[in-house]
């Protein structure tokens, strides 16, 4: 099984000067750019990864609207995951917030270091960052029960990537580096269970030749 993972294009809640008029514009789309990059990410994936068994995105806007020219461009459609959310997004249980609850106050850092503490100060029932690891977990996990000829393209977030490679390296509960990944950035892994406990294959990871002549994104 070939699991692409994708950081969604450059959105408005990335823009360090963005002030949202409301908790639901904290799911916020793409900006120009960010459909510049998801437009040049479609038009060179395909040339890279010819065929797409299946193409998943969180249910967070930015990353739907980077799916969107995904979807065109491989003729296949968009498969929505919640479990696919950004860090905060979503309540202990998993369920997302709806778009007028969202939470917006992240706590701070010495509390961030703590994987048992509730992330959001701003929200009942605010996942954990063990919370959200496990539900990214479920999902890598349903992904490796495909048929392992399946190639899946999964359109995300930065925190989600990063939890995926705490389930393929078995990161201990207290992570101490960063995996960065620009806007539409692409990590490939290869899961076959035939070749026992090394199972994974990390092919690469933050790939944007598609960015050249576009703006720095972040």
């Amino acid at each position: 099984m070939h699991l692409y993972l994708i950081r969604h294009g450059q959105s408005y809640v990335n823009l360090s000067d963005w002030k949202p008029a409301s908790p639901a514009e904290w799911d916020a789309g793409l900006t120009p750019l960010g459909q510049q990059q998801a437009a040049a990410l479609a038009a060179w994936l395909p040339t890279a990864v010819p065929h797409a068994d299946v193409l998943y995105a969180s249910t967070m806007k930015r990353a739907q609207e980077t799916a969107v020219p995904l979807s065109q461009a491989y003729n296949v459609p968009i498969t929505p995951d919640d479990r696919l959310r950004e860090l905060g997004n979503n309540r202990a249980d998993h369920s997302p917030y709806p778009p007028d609850e969202l939470p917006v106050q992240f706590i701070g850092v010495a509390e961030s270091r703590s994987p048992f503490v509730p992330v959001m100060r701003d929200a009942a029932d605010s996942e954990t960052f063990t919370h959200f690891r496990v539900r990214v977990g479920l999902f890598v996990n349903e992904m490796m029960q495909r048929p392992s000829s399946d190639t899946i393209l999964v359109v995300c977030h930065g925190g989600v990537i990063n939890a995926v490679f705490d389930f393929v390296f078995n990161v201990g509960v207290f992570r101490s580096c960063d995996i960065w990944n620009l806007n539409t950035a692409v990590t490939h892994f290869e899961y076959d269970p035939t070749v026992g406990h090394q199972s994974w294959k990390l092919h690469f990871q933050g790939r944007t030749e598609h960015l050249n002549g576009l703006s720095e994104s972040h």
